[in-house]
């Protein structure tokens, strides 16, 4: 049985959420699940659940909490003890096979980075975000704001190792589609560095299908579409603002007429259908790829679905072994140093 690491003070309704996000995963998913926080506030919400004590979780003490306030450096230097950094060498020390946390994302990284290592082969840790599709099948984008400043040799690397979590976790395709996003379809299309990743991919074992552009993201036509930081986290921030101006949109068409209460009666099913579709909770977290260990960085203001959907991810993860995958993987492509 896998056993994750949450660091129960990380999210915006911290510890509420991975309290029951936690209870949820230990009751469905055949997991343990160590909570990682101050003790007394942590504890307290468990006594809120009749049954805490019959489930597989425990409680670890850590008295520092990094906010949204501090700085990487400071998280990482200053605050031995906050639950993240626990939380993470509880990771290193082989008592939990993953660490999940909504908690500052750039003290995650520098921390999980820092303090459970780097898979054998990657340069760079990448951040891999899933987004919904109109086929269905998420799509992942890597990466989505851990390096802002990449060089082809690391994007190639993001691309084997997205590709690899791809096939192996989201189960889209037994050889997904990997693409490089640029701004034209066509190989002279792009900047150096598009241009440059795309040489590189095109001759691994990869189902390289080119450069893809923005709409892309959404066609459901490419299972692994790789960019740097920069790029990647300016598309999830605008589909983050999409999604929500869409939904407050039909919140608005709704309530303005009877006609529209009365059409919303009779399609309920189908708009809470599309609500799930476009629910970040659904796909739980971001996966740091290339730590050792698993390292799932969720939303800010995650709830208890998306904590026990993180939790999932992570077990699947590390039940996949795709760390292995991915060191074995980045052996046997051998991309230069100058990512020849």
């Amino acid at each position: 049985m896998q056993t994750i690491a949450v660091d129960a003070m990380g999210g915006d309704h911290a510890p509420k959420a991975e309290v029951e996000g936690a209870i949820r995963a230990v009751r469905s998913l055949n997991v343990k699940v160590i909570l990682v926080g101050q003790e007394d506030l942590v504890r307290r919400e468990l006594a809120l659940y009749e049954d805490h004590r019959d489930l597989p979780i425990q409680v670890a003490h850590a008295p520092d909490v990094v906010t949204m306030e501090d700085s990487a450096a400071r998280a990482v230097r200053k605050k031995p003890n906050s639950s993240l950094r626990v939380a993470s060498r509880l990771v290193k020390n082989g008592q939990a096979q993953g660490l999940v946390s909504a908690g500052n994302t750039g003290a995650v990284m520098a921390t999980a980075k820092i303090v459970q290592g780097v898979v054998p082969g990657v340069d760079r840790p990448a951040l891999a975000g899933v987004f919904p599709t109109m086929t269905g099948a998420p799509v992942v984008v890597v990466d989505v704001g851990a390096n802002v400043d990449c060089s082809a040799r690391q994007l190639a690397q993001f691309a084997v190792m997205a590709e690899i979590y791809s096939r192996m976790i989201m189960r889209s395709r037994a050889q997904p589609r990997v693409g490089v996003l640029s701004i034209g379809e066509e190989e002279h299309k792009g900047n150096d560095l598009t241009r440059s990743v795309a040489g590189l991919l095109k001759h691994r074992n990869l189902n390289f299908i080119g450069n893809v552009e923005g709409s892309d993201i959404y066609s459901g036509e490419v299972d692994v579409i790789v960019c740097d930081g920069f790029v990647g986290n300016v598309a999830l921030k605008v589909s983050e603002g999409l999604v929500d101006m869409v939904k407050q949109l039909i919140r608005d068409s709704i309530g303005a007429s009877i006609t529209g209460k009365i059409g919303y009666a009779i399609a309920k099913s189908a708009f809470t259908a599309f609500r799930k579709r476009l629910d970040y909770s659904e796909y739980g977290g971001a996966p740091l790829l290339g730590v050792r260990g698993v390292c799932i960085i969720c939303h800010g203001r995650s709830n208890a679905n998306a904590i026990r959907n993180a939790i999932r991810v992570a077990k699947e993860f590390s039940e996949g072994k795709v760390n292995q995958l991915i060191e074995e993987e980045l052996a046997r492509s051998a991309f230069g140093e100058n990512g020849s």
